[in-house]
């Protein structure tokens, strides 16, 4: 007798993903250094043997926008300065055949998504404006 397996909603890899991303966002929510009060983790990409991981995330200012170089440089050390505690909370909490190096990156979807809701209300703001009007006969051509 053959058995049937249902087949699985998400891959393994991508399973592994959102578990790390959850681990990691709970303890960097816990961690008490200033500079990652406005982190948000947005995703994990595990490689597919396990022993590197980049770690995506976005940050905004107290002021709602997007952090200037000098506080997006120091978000990006306090990072890799906890990225030893973050490692070590994963070895505890998720079973894996290795503990992945975590390599950090600014989530570049963040940055896409403002930049196209600038354009949109750029062209709101041209069809508020209204078309330019017909020159009045008998000028241009």
């Amino acid at each position: 007798m053959t058995r049937r397996y249902q087949p699985r909603r998400y891959p393994r890899s991508a399973r592994l993903n959102e578990v790390v991303r959850e681990v990691l966002a709970e303890e960097l929510a816990r961690l008490s250094d200033p500079r990652l009060n406005l982190v948000t983790l947005t995703g994990v990409d595990v490689a597919a043997d396990l022993r590197h991981a980049i770690v995506y995330y976005s940050q905004v200012t107290a002021k709602g926008k997007s952090p200037s170089d000098e506080e997006a440089w120091a978000t990006m050390r306090a990072l890799r300065s906890a990225s030893r505690l973050l490692r070590l909370t994963l070895g505890k909490q998720v079973r894996m055949k290795y503990l992945p190096e975590l390599v950090f990156r600014i989530d570049p979807a963040i940055e896409q998504g403002q930049r196209i809701e600038e354009i949109i209300s750029r062209l709101h703001a041209g069809e508020r404006a209204g078309p330019e009007p017909p020159p009045p006969p008998g000028e241009g051509v």
